[in-house]
């Protein structure tokens, strides 16, 4: 059995050819916001450092240094924002009937205590927000699960800004996702398992066994774990290191969660159903700087070009994965914020409606007038229960699509 040790410490920056990006050392949390500060201001601004704080201990550490980093990582410049949707981006959209049935469902992604009246602006803006990036990109297509990935945007960034970062990540990070089959989706799926097989060839060959398959972590996948975790800190924690790495992260942190729950996992009988329920339920009091510690570990030791060439797999099928390069080399020579604004003023704009300001999430009394506006919701949950059969259906949905798959799990 090969197993996988854990490096003390990998050296290099975020931005080289495969993407990894090195733990930070936790100097402090003064110290860290002290070096994000430093990072933003910068002329141009250290992206690489923003990446670095991003990925390592505890992140980002707050929203409000969030709105400021998460821009910058996709490189998007908080002076030249969208407008906000008007009517008309929901008159005739092939996809406003399933988006609405979704953000319905979305009641448990809000924080507890928002008062409904609240809740129910945030989820006619979250519609908005979706189908705008579906308007503005016609060869992307909507899956059950993009939703998840809105909604932690907007709660943080707001409407405006949450446009923004949808639109680029859409295009790139989840690119693979917006297909009109399913064949990009099991691509990336297909990493796991060689994954688990460098690590940890005994577990490998027993879920090989159990013919349990990946379908499992399609919902870990599709929407950045939003779907499954409970705590929204946990969610905000993933996609500070997420947003700041190679696109194929998510499915590295999906190894890393099985080979923590090795022992559960080799003690549970060999068959298909019982692997699956197993898997498919994260715990909620996972190590979650640990495993992300490991992810990144991974993806050193065994990068996706390696995995490509012994799974046969085809990184050229993946658009997320081809175009990341060219994407990152793009974020590497923005402004600081500051000259953004003094260019944007010299340029006659006006910044206070249409910039940065504009972008963040509206107080709380302007929500509460319009409460009017309250929709009824329903939970989308992951069944508690799932059987033989019903896994053999999932196991045929997947050539399906998406859309299926997340109403069973």
């Amino acid at each position: 059995m090969r197993k996988h040790k854990r490096k003390k410490e990998i050296g290099g920056v975020g931005g080289n050819e495969n993407g990894s990006v090195p733990r930070e050392s936790d100097g402090g949390r003064k110290h860290k916001m002290t070096v994000i500060h430093q990072a933003l201001i910068r002329d141009p601004v250290d992206i690489e450092a923003l990446r670095r704080a991003a990925a390592g201990n505890r992140g980002l550490l707050t929203d409000e240094l969030r709105r400021k980093v998460w821009p910058k990582l996709l490189n998007i410049n908080v002076y030249n924002l969208p407008h906000k949707p008007g009517r008309e981006v929901r008159e005739n959209h092939k996809d406003y009937n399933q988006v609405v049935l979704d953000v319905r469902r979305s009641m448990k992604r809000f924080p507890k205590g928002m008062p409904a009246s609240e809740r129910a602006v945030l989820q006619e803006q979250l519609i908005d927000v979706i189908l705008e990036v579906l308007k503005r990109n016609p060869q992307l297509h909507y899956y059950q699960g993009y939703h998840d990935v809105a909604v932690t945007l907007l709660l943080v960034v707001g409407e405006r800004m949450s446009i923004a970062m949808l639109d680029i990540l859409s295009n790139f990070h989840l690119r693979d996702f917006m297909d009109p089959t399913m064949d990009s989706t099991k691509h990336i799926l297909n990493y796991l398992m060689p994954i688990l097989e460098q690590v940890d060839a005994e577990l490998h060959d027993f879920m090989v066994r159990a013919e349990v398959g990946t379908i499992f972590a399609l919902s870990w996948l599709i929407t950045w774990y939003g779907h499954v975790l409970s705590e929204f800190r946990h969610t905000l924690r993933l996609y500070d290191f997420f947003l700041a790495s190679h696109p194929l992260m998510p499915i590295y942190l999906a190894a890393t969660i099985v080979l923590h729950r090795e022992k559960e996992v080799k003690q549970t009988e060999c068959d298909m159903a019982m692997v699956h329920h197993l898997l498919s339920h994260i715990p909620q009091d996972l190590p979650y700087e640990l495993l992300i510690g490991q992810a990144q570990d991974l993806f050193q030791q065994f990068p996706p070009s390696m995995l490509a060439k012994r799974a046969a797999l085809q990184s050229d099928k993946s658009l997320s994965i081809s175009s990341f390069q060219a994407f990152h080399l793009s974020t590497l020579h923005q402004r600081p914020d500051s000259v953004l604004q003094r260019l944007t003023r010299a340029q006659g704009s006006t910044t206070s409606r249409h910039g940065l300001e504009a972008s963040l999430p509206a107080a709380r009394g302007p929500l509460r007038r319009e409460g009017n506006r309250m929709m009824k919701m329903a939970v989308w949950g992951l069944s508690a229960t799932l059987g033989a059969a019903v896994f053999a259906v999932a196991q045929t949905a997947m050539d399906w699509g998406p859309d299926l798959i997340l109403q069973l799990f």
